[in-house]
């Protein structure tokens, strides 16, 4: 009799962690490695961030919070919801978890029964169908393609929902193609769901406050309230507050959905870290002047990282609305040949062909469910940004 759960045969490691451990060791080993592999802001935690965390240790705020999370959290979320996305959620109807990923995961343990189908569009987070597949469900991947901007279309949609269909998971801006869903995008695939009473939307909002230009971010029960009541809003502190490692996520939706999850989560791991939870009262209570100066850097960055990749022989990059991802395609490279006569077969190969020959570390698209692409990181300097994408162009040139 196998010891381990049957489970572990459906679920693979995550490609970005290992991408960013493989960038780690070869680093370790003296080599010269240009990590742009993870999926987190370069910048420190703003200091008012960090002092409000030391004043609730000094106050003697360490002991076990409410499992949904401390009050002035929860009225703090429920406030920033009403302030950025005009969505009244009372503070019962929000609850806070060890980041983004427990919020997903418990959401799908609570209601996914084997069978109920998740609707993921194509490229996707590596997590989600990992979480569904852990979780009992079955992932129906709804495919995207770089001549749309990398997003889910009402026909798509539309063919994808079945009678098993549970929820829609939208993330917008997206990791890892960085594209996101305009007003009129969300209305038009909102005017699908209305259709279906039975498909829940699970929107996971983590990059909100990471889009560039004149674009303007919307999630989903914004635009159709009549979703409001089948709607999962998620987000967190990590990407917008530089907060990766204090692991808060939040999320608001139905009384009866937060309820158990709640009770999920009071079996898991109980109430998120108390003092990074204060932390977090402050993050969304506080000044919010940086997040504009943050965001004109990784504009930037995206820009310079765009106009190199573009300039690289067979690589076609779009210009993503947001996050600090690009996901270039590889396509024309695939058949090529490495100087050493190693044949460019997947995208995959690239990604590893890449850091074998100059020392750039980038997640393989397949891992994202859609290749041949790869994805990029920028949020590192430009430094070292531009001497990345130089290495880059300098890679497909030596193709043949």
């Amino acid at each position: 009799m196998a010891f381990l759960a049957d489970t572990l045969s459906r679920v693979k490691p995550s490609a970005t962690i290992a991408v960013t451990q493989k960038a780690r060791e070869l680093k370790n080993a003296g080599r010269d490695i240009i990590g742009l592999g993870a999926g987190e802001p370069d910048f420190d935690t703003p200091d008012n961030i960090k002092n409000a965390a030391i004043e609730a240790i000094r106050r003697g705020e360490t002991k076990y919070p409410p499992v949904s999370g401390i009050v002035p959290l929860r009225e703090a979320i429920a406030k920033k919801f009403k302030r950025e996305n005009n969505l009244d959620y009372r503070p019962e109807q929000t609850i806070v978890g060890t980041g983004g990923k427990q919020i997903l995961f418990n959401a799908f343990m609570a209601t996914l029964n084997p069978g109920d189908e998740v609707i993921i569009p194509r490229p996707y987070w590596v997590s989600y169908p990992e979480m569904v597949a852990i979780c009992g469900g079955t992932s129906v991947f709804a495919d995207t393609s770089i001549d749309n901007g990398f997003k889910l279309t009402p026909a798509v949609l539309e063919k994808a929902i079945t009678p098993k269909t549970k929820w829609l998971l939208m993330n917008s801006p997206s990791n890892p193609s960085g594209a996101a869903y305009t007003e009129a995008e969300l209305r038009a695939l909102a005017d699908v769901l209305l259709k279906h009473p039975q498909v829940w939307t699970l929107t996971d909002d983590m990059y909100e406050h990471l889009t560039y230009g004149d674009f303007v971010f919307k999630t989903i029960a914004e635009v159709e309230p009549r979703l409001y009541e089948r709607t999962l809003t998620m987000n967190g502190v990590s990407k917008a507050y530089a907060m990766t490692g204090w692991r808060i996520g939040y999320a608001a939706g139905p009384v009866q959905l937060i309820k158990a999850m709640d009770m999920i989560q009071g079996q898991q791991t109980s109430g998120a870290c108390t003092i990074a939870q204060w932390a977090s009262v402050e993050a969304l209570n506080g000044p919010q002047d940086f997040i504009a100066k943050n965001k004109a850097i990784f504009q930037g960055r995206r820009d310079l990282v765009v106009s190199m990749l573009n300039q690289a022989r067979g690589i076609t990059c779009p210009s993503p609305e947001g996050a600090f991802y690009v996901y270039p395609s590889c396509a024309q490279l695939i058949g090529r040949k490495t100087k050493a006569g190693k044949v460019i077969d997947t995208d995959e190969t690239f990604c590893s062909e890449l850091l074998e020959a100059e020392g750039v570390a980038v997640v393989f698209g397949s891992a994202f469910g859609l290749g041949p692409n790869f994805r990029i990181s920028y949020a590192t300097s430009e430094t070292l940004l531009e001497e990345a994408c130089t290495r880059i162009q300098r890679f497909t040139a030596s193709l043949t």
